[in-house]
């Protein structure tokens, strides 16, 4: 998987990027990452790469012309052709293009399905949001998918791009040393996780479940969907009762 992440903040992206197993991932060629810095393409002495809203309002907007050539720059370093002369947007979105993904708190709420979809393309590129947004023109040219990790506003869309670039990576083979553990975490077979238990057997007066210390492999797997949908219930209830609909269970 390559990505690469346009960004006002570059090194913020690289040095939380390049750490624990993504960082292992990306010295093992397992992942790329490039960041392309807005500020290098400011239209003017200062670096800026915002300015006022028409219509008035509170805040700055990020302008179209850094955004299309920090876009383009993206292109160019995941070596996907780009034709300058195919300006109707119309035609562009029909073309087989690398997905671009603006993190922003307006899009689609990210979950484990879109972390699987996103999983499948060779590269990504990600916008990350700031100030009051981007312009708007901008935006309908380039964007694929415009997604948010959740119900609040941050100061900036690199932390939502990084647990997007996260839940992508870890499925990415070759990513976790464990394979298995891709497809056994909350959210795979629509439950939550159920509550696991580690070394000693005996804790501060607390013990291990016995059914897990039985060796009986039926029994375990039985104890552990039951736990899990009761978890579900109590955490989230509406995750439930679609995975009781999605098994024709009423």
């Amino acid at each position: 998987m390559k990505y690469c992440v346009i960004t006002l903040f570059p090194e913020l992206i690289e040095n939380a990027f390049s750490t624990s197993i993504t960082g292992r991932a990306l010295s093992e060629g397992i992942l790329s990452l490039d960041t392309v810095s807005l500020r290098a393409f400011s239209q003017n002495s200062y670096g800026s790469v915002d300015d006022y809203t028409y219509g008035g309002g509170a805040g700055m907007l990020i302008q179209c012309e850094p955004v299309w050539l920090a876009y383009q720059e993206a292109l160019s370093r995941i070596e996907t052709k780009f034709d300058e002369e195919c300006d109707e947007l119309s035609t562009i979105r029909e073309e087989k293009r690398t997905r671009v993904i603006y993190t922003s708190p307006a899009g689609r709420v990210f979950d484990e399905g879109m972390a699987e979809e996103f999983s499948r393309e060779e590269s990504l590129i990600i916008l990350c949001g700031h100030y009051e947004g981007v312009d708007q023109r901008v935006l309908d040219r380039i964007v694929t998918d415009e997604v948010s990790i959740g119900d609040y506003v941050l100061t900036g869309g690199e932390l939502p791009a990084l647990v997007i670039m996260d839940a992508v990576s870890r499925r990415i083979p070759g990513v976790l040393n464990n394979e298995d553990s891709a497809g056994s975490e909350s959210f795979e077979n629509g439950l939550l996780e159920y509550p696991q238990y580690t070394r000693p057997k005996e804790w501060r007066g607390l013990s291990v479940p016995d059914i897990l210390l039985s060796g009986d492999h039926q029994a375990v797997e039985t104890w552990r969907l039951t736990e899990a949908k009761k978890k579900t219930k109590e955490m989230r209830p509406e995750l439930l009762e679609k995975w009781y609909k999605d098994r024709g269970i009423m």
